[in-house]
Parts: structure tokens; sequence; C-alpha cells
């Protein structure tokens, strides 16, 4: 009791000048961002969808204008950072959604899709896309290509003075490079960008249209999924294309960092990096053991399992949710270990959803740990590690809580579907892939959803986004009640 005493005597509360101002730069930046998907709407001839693009583009900008200069204290708390980041995501889903709707989308339905858009999910509950318009495939690709790389880490790189701010609304705090935040914003979004335009490039090689080329470009290296065809990969007849839009989902999966650390360490050394070769093991794992739930299903197509093995696991494990089959075909053991990967994603500073595989790393290595202190003598001290490298108490901490929270999530969402009467695996396949913002779907997610669970599905993928912990203090009463620093 006195700790938590000690504890409530050291909070602050978030300050409303602090959130509206950071706000107003994120909108700033949407505004500029939405102007793309407006013009190509334009351009391919759905003017009441640019029109609404354009009344969307002058909400932020207005909004913007206003709060973007507010005069605040330059120290920005942990919690008013989370609730930034909860709130760009979930605002700007809301506002997007809007567009949509010009296309004979149902504003629920719309909303559906831009959640699934920007946390790069890829979730539809559409009955069709390939009767859609270019404006409208664009414009949610555009989306999950921008929520990939997260608006915040623009905000970072264009708008932001270096300083205490940037620092709380940076990447991953493990990633130890000079520069400060912006610096690596910036980076990062150089490495996003190349890989992008060299995914659509290659695409474009190996003959696909233009809009098909863009469209699985963007969702690939956002690990985003959304596709111009209802069957997916399905709808891909080259061989090649599928090969370039995999090989693209790993690129998106790994940590953005990794790339530019080349500039300053050796390739052996990034190739022996532990997350890196974790993701290739995980990823090789995955695609085996589905092959061989897939073969003992069905052993007289072997080489076709083959060939869907390694595309939907991968697709699986990257959480980019491309399938080269519907998952709904596919046998209970097949779809446990799709839900195994999802539920572990990739690596973390990466576009990917799931726990991320460091996360596993550290757990794995706090489990080898419990075995070996069961050996030795009591006295003896031994630490976890990963990769050599000792951990240190707030980092097993932070993946703990990570992991019952991330858990509790699913079970609590798991349970509105079983309360609804959907077959237990199906329903758990549907929501672990939304909160690891995976987007293979078993076809739980469709038009005929209760409104009530694709509301749940909505909290699922923006929670997975963001990962859990951002919402939790949004939603915490004393973030917003109590004494408030000047």
């Amino acid at each position: 009791m006195a700790g938590s005493s000690a504890i409530r005597g050291l909070h602050f509360a978030v300050r409303p000048r602090v959130i509206a101002k950071y706000l107003g730069q994120a909108s700033l930046v949407l505004a500029l961002l939405t102007a793309v998907p407006a013009l190509v709407a334009l351009f391919t001839g759905s003017t009441a969808a640019a029109l609404r693009y354009l009344a969307v583009i002058a909400g932020f900008a207005v909004y913007g204008a206003l709060t973007a200069r507010l005069p605040v204290a330059p120290n920005l708390q942990r919690n008013e950072a989370l609730v930034i980041t909860a709130l760009v995501f979930a605002l700007s889903a809301c506002a997007l959604a809007f567009p949509m709707t010009a296309y004979g989308v149902s504003f629920v339905d719309a909303l559906f899709e831009a959640v699934s858009g920007v946390t790069t999910t890829g979730l539809s509950v559409l009955a069709s896309v390939e009767d859609k318009p270019a404006g409208f495939l664009f414009g949610r690709a555009w989306l999950q290509w921008v929520g990939g790389l997260g608006v915040l880490v623009l905000v970072l790189a264009l708008l932001m003075e270096p300083g205490v701010a940037t620092r709380r609304l940076g990447l991953e705090g493990h990633l130890d490079i000079a520069g400060g935040a912006k610096s690596h914003a910036r980076r990062v979004s150089l490495v996003y960008v190349i890989i992008t335009l060299i995914a659509i490039a290659a695409l474009l090689v190996t003959g696909q249209p233009l809009l098909d080329a863009v469209v699985h470009g963007f969702s690939s290296v956002s690990t985003g999924g959304f596709s111009n065809y209802d069957d997916s990969m399905a709808g891909i007849a080259s061989s090649p294309a599928r090969v370039i839009i995999t090989l693209a989902s790993i690129a998106g999966a790994i940590s953005f960092a990794w790339y530019y650390l080349g500039y300053y360490k050796q390739a052996s050394s990034l190739i022996a990096e532990a997350q890196f070769r974790g993701l290739l093991v995980i990823c090789a794992l995955s695609v085996a053991v589905l092959f061989g739930f897939m073969s003992l299903a069905h052993p007289d197509r072997l080489v076709d399992n083959l060939g869907h093995a390694l595309l939907t696991g991968i697709s699986a494990q990257t959480t980019t949710g491309f399938a080269s089959l519907p998952p709904a075909e596919l046998d209970a053991g097949s779809k446990l270990a799709l839900i195994g990967a999802m539920f572990v994603g990739g690596e973390l500073g990466s576009t990917a959803g799931g726990l991320k595989v460091l996360r596993l790393m550290i757990l794995l290595s706090l489990l080898r740990l419990l075995v070996q202190k069961a050996s030795i003598p009591a006295t003896s001290r031994v630490t976890a590690t990963v990769d050599g490298a000792p951990l240190k108490s707030d980092e097993i901490e932070s993946v703990v809580a990570l992991l019952v929270a991330y858990v509790g999530v699913i079970v609590l969402s798991w349970a509105a579907f079983l309360a609804h009467g959907y077959p237990a695996l199906d329903a758990l396949f549907e929501v672990v892939s939304a909160v690891a913002t995976a987007g293979l779907s078993v076809g739980v997610a469709s038009q005929t959803l209760e409104p009530a669970l694709k509301a749940v599905l909505c909290l699922d993928m923006l929670m997975g986004r963001v990962e859990v912990l951002a919402f939790v203090v949004l939603f915490y009463p004393r973030t917003w009640i109590g004494r408030t620093k000047g």
C-alpha cells in the first residue's frame, strides 16, 4: 500500500493543451498525405470521393493550423505520448472512412476498412473488391502504406524539433543509434520508400498492371495485405509476382533500422543479428509445420501443399495477410499453425504486427533461466540473456506485462465471438488475426457480421497496432484526472 501511495504521489495527468498541439501537428501531416488518394480519385473519375477527401483534408488542415503552434512546455510525458499515439490512429481511421462511403460502402463497413487499413491489418468485410474502381483500391492501399510507417514517424521526420518530445514519440528505444529520434525517423522513412519503390518496380517487370503493382507493393511492404482480388494472392497468375510479394513482405517484417545499420556494420554482422536470424528460423518452422499439417490432410497434393505453405505461412509469420488459398478450407491443424505464426509476428521496429520475435526470444530466455535454476545451487547467480547480452529487469517486466495484456485482449474478444455462437477455432483465428494485425480470415469477418463484433475487431486491430498499452492508458481515468505539470 505504501508503494502504491508513493506511485500515486508521482502521478501526473495528461495536459490537454499538449495533446491538442501534437495532434495538430499530426493533422497537418495527415492533410498532406490525404491529398494523394484525393488526386487519384479525381483523376480516375471518382469525383464524389475526391470531394469527400477534400473535406477531410480541410478538417485536418484547419485543426492543425489552430493547434500545431500552441505554446507548451518542451517535456512530453510518457502517458501523453501514448494517448497521442492511440488518438492519431483512431481518429485518422474515423476521418478517412468518410471518403470510402462515396463508393457505395456503408459507414460501418467503411470504418472497418479504414481501421483495417491504417493498422495494416488487411481484414475486410466487403463481399467483393474486384467491382470497386481504381480510386477505392488505391485509397485502401495508400492507407495501409501510411499506417505501416506510422503517422507519428512522419511527424517526427517532418515537423518536430529535436528534444525530449521527439524521443518520447520515437521508435523502439532498444535501438541505440546516434542522431536522435527525428534523424532516426527520417532514415526509416527513406528506407521504407526505397523498399516500396523496389517492390513496385519488380512487380512491373513481371508484367503486372500499374494499379496491381502499386497496390500490392504498398500492401506487401507495409505488411498490410489488401489486394485487388477477392481471392488475394490466388488471383495473381504470375508465379514471379507472387514470389516478389512474399519477399517484399519479409522485407517489411524486418526492423527498418537493420537496413541502414548496414552503413555502420559489416554485412556479416547484420546476418548474425539475433532478431534477424530468429525471424528466418521462425518463418522456416511455420512453413514446415503448416506443410506437415496440410500434407496429413491431403497427402496426394504434396507439391501444391509446399507452394501454399511457403506463400501463406510466410504471409502469416510476417502478418501480411495474403493467402494463396482460402484459409477457411484448411484443416484444424493448419489453422492452429497459422494462429501461432500470426501470434508471434515479425521483428520489433518493423511494420509487422504480433508479439514480435525479440519478445519471444526474451520469453524463451526466461524459460531457459528457470530450467537452469532448477539444477544449480540456490546461492548461484544466473542472468537471462539474449544473444549474449544480459536483460535488464525493466525489459523483462515490460515483455511479461505486454504478453499478459496481449493474451487478455485475445481471450476477451474470443469470448465475445463464442457468446454469439461462432465456432471456437474460427473465432480464435479471426481474433488473433485482428490483434496481430495479420488480416488472414476464415470468413468470420464479413458484411453479415454483427456490428458489435465488427466493433470488437476494430478495437482489436487498433490495440494490436499500438500494442495495447496506449489504449489502456487512453481509457485509464487517472490519465485525465489529477494534477498536471506546469
